[in-house]
């Protein structure tokens, strides 16, 4: 910013960077800057947005959605982290119809790369959320529309996460083969694609817990990088995959404390994780984490929290269905 106030990129990073630590003024100051020096980057306004979606501002949240309406490469943003916000809340109807606002505005500005990442986020609430057939559906309409590299990345990891195994596995050695020395790709993605493999199907399912145990190895690669926001940047946060994944296989591995130590990941990182909806499902994570090692109260209130999140879902969302379920059985 010193070297050039006049660029909009510096405000953006710094914006972020106050934001996953927490420094919500800060980032809100450095937009307010910026707006002095008169910059119109769109992506400011997208950044000035997740700033607002932490600080609890809706107004401030629903300004900056109409300050991008109508312009190219700004306008797909705010749908899109719109989308995130409602499914946040578990308004799956409403984040799918701005998902897909967000599509339309992309492919309107020809940028069919974006529109499929945008519509791949969308595949990965389903296969979250608990519908796989939706979530396949999203993928491939994705991949048709643009099967880059980022695409195909987001892509295999939902197949991953609704048990389409062997093509995740396909895509997963496909992208090695083709970005051996791909850093963000083989310290961060890979290796949630193929935990995410492994928890699923028969592997998950095998009495020596093979499944989930590698998963766990396998993920020890991302360690270093779990809490960062690689590309694609498909949230305005960051996703935390390789949390929720290990967190997944420590449940199914009956191991509460381990698994708890996950999902509050997402708790204690707010400022990174923003409203990525795996935020909401980390609640659940804790719930189920807690009723594993037999802490009923702790039990409670967890679920408590993610239903206190999700009071106006959409009643028909399986993972919400699996939760009041659960709840019922609680002793």
């Amino acid at each position: 910013m010193r070297l050039d106030p006049d660029g909009g990129v510096p405000y953006q990073t710094l914006m972020l960077s106050y934001a996953f630590l927490n420094r919500l003024d800060e980032a809100k100051a450095t937009y307010q800057q910026a707006m002095a020096h008169k910059l119109e980057d769109p992506l400011l306004h997208a950044m000035m947005y997740g700033v607002a979606f932490l600080q609890g501002d809706a107004a401030e949240m629903q300004r900056q959605v109409a300050v991008s309406a109508g312009k190219p490469g700004g306008e797909d943003f705010l749908l899109s982290f719109q989308s995130d916000t409602e499914a946040f809340s578990g308004h799956l109807g409403k984040a799918r119809d701005f998902s897909r606002r967000a599509v339309e505005s992309a492919r309107r500005a020809d940028e069919k790369e974006t529109a499929a990442g945008w519509q791949m986020n969308g595949a990965l609430r389903e296969a979250e959320f608990g519908n796989a057939a939706q979530a396949r559906n999203e993928a491939a309409s994705a991949l048709a529309l643009a099967s880059t590299r980022d695409v195909q990345i987001l892509a295999a990891l939902a197949l991953a996460r609704v048990g389409d195994s062997g093509r995740a596995q396909k895509m997963a050695d496909e992208l090695e083969k083709q970005h051996p020395l791909d850093t963000v790709i083989n310290g961060y993605w890979l290796p949630t694609i193929r935990a995410a493999v492994e928890i699923n199907g028969n592997n998950a399912t095998k009495a020596s817990g093979t499944g989930p145990a590698k998963a766990v190895e396998l993920l020890q690669a991302a360690n270093s990088y779990e809490l960062g926001q690689p590309p694609p940047l498909a949230e305005f946060g960051g996703f935390l995959y390789p949390p929720y994944v290990r967190g997944q296989a420590y449940l199914l591995l009956h191991q509460g404390n381990e698994a708890a130590a996950e999902f509050q990941k997402f708790l204690d990182h707010r400022g990174v994780v923003a409203n990525c909806p795996l935020g909401a499902l980390a609640h659940l994570g804790l719930a189920r984490a807690y009723a594993l090692h037999g802490d009923t109260a702790k039990a409670r209130a967890a679920y408590n929290d993610f239903f206190t999140l999700w009071k106006d879902a959409d009643p028909d969302i399986p993972i919400l269905q699996q939760a009041k379920a659960e709840y019922a059985k609680l002793k």
